[in-house]
């Protein structure tokens, strides 16, 4: 964590400084001035907090704001009270009194932590968020599978493909022309990775290619069956609860 503080009285700088040392904390830079702070910003890459006097030795420390954008956190640290409200409308943590007690200051040190925990939080629900929202078109996916055939490894195109399913503990996809794969994955995984504007898991058991569908038939216990062009089974069935969305992917 970097850390400056900016405080016109030297003493009251170094006390400072001693008191962050005692929890860790290095204060790696000292201010002094309006003047200087607003030089040293615009030349220095921003800390993460700033413990900032209010009335420096050339004027009041908002003007430091006024100048330079800063997205610093910032804990006050004045002998005033006066300038709270003010305060509170940057960037601020706390407000710490003159003299500051050293209980103060780490309840002061611990809501930065807290606060900086949250920001972090709601950053990693952001980009899950955004991973989610990633438009179907511009993702990749799988566009052809590679399969083992005796010695030789088989290249088949993700076109080619008219269902995907598992069988005794094993993953297979059935081609066009009525072959069957054993593939090295499993239907969980294969979810991520087929468009799912071609492809619809329509049970536990199967992936079907809108392609591939030859014949639609109610089926018992409202769910549908599944007729497709080569694979001929009887138990491509659509289950209960999918038939919904199946329907809505038809269209």
């Amino acid at each position: 964590m970097k850390v400056i503080i900016i405080e016109d009285e030297k003493p009251s700088a170094r006390r400072l400084q001693r008191m962050l040392a005692s929890l860790n904390i290095e204060a790696q830079t000292m201010l002094h001035s309006v003047e200087e702070s607003i030089h040293w910003f615009q030349n220095n890459e921003h800390p993460d907090l700033i413990f900032l006097d209010i009335q420096l030795s050339d004027g009041l420390s908002f003007e430091i704001f006024e100048a330079i954008e800063i997205k610093s956190a910032v804990i006050f640290t004045t002998a005033y009270d006066e300038y709270a409200l003010q305060a509170f409308k940057l960037n601020s943590i706390d407000y710490l009194l003159k003299p500051i007690d050293e209980d103060d200051l780490a309840k002061a040190l611990k809501k930065y932590q807290e606060r900086l925990q949250q920001k972090q939080a709601v950053t990693l629900d952001f980009n899950d968020i955004k991973k989610l929202l990633i438009n179907p078109i511009d993702r990749e996916y799988k566009k052809r599978f590679s399969v083992k055939v005796g010695q030789h490894l088989k290249l088949i195109n993700i076109d080619e493909v008219e269902c995907f399913y598992s069988e005794n503990k094993g993953t297979y996809l059935h081609t066009t022309e009525g072959r069957n794969y054993l593939l090295d994955t499993t239907l969980e995984l294969l979810e991520n990775e087929l468009e799912p504007q071609t492809f619809f898991r329509i049970n536990r058991k199967f992936f079907v290619n809108i392609n591939s569908i030859k014949d639609m038939v109610s089926y018992t216990n409202s769910r549908l069956q599944i007729k497709l062009h080569s694979y001929n089974d009887d138990d491509v069935i659509v289950a209960r609860e999918r038939v919904k969305d199946f329907k809505a992917w038809l269209e």
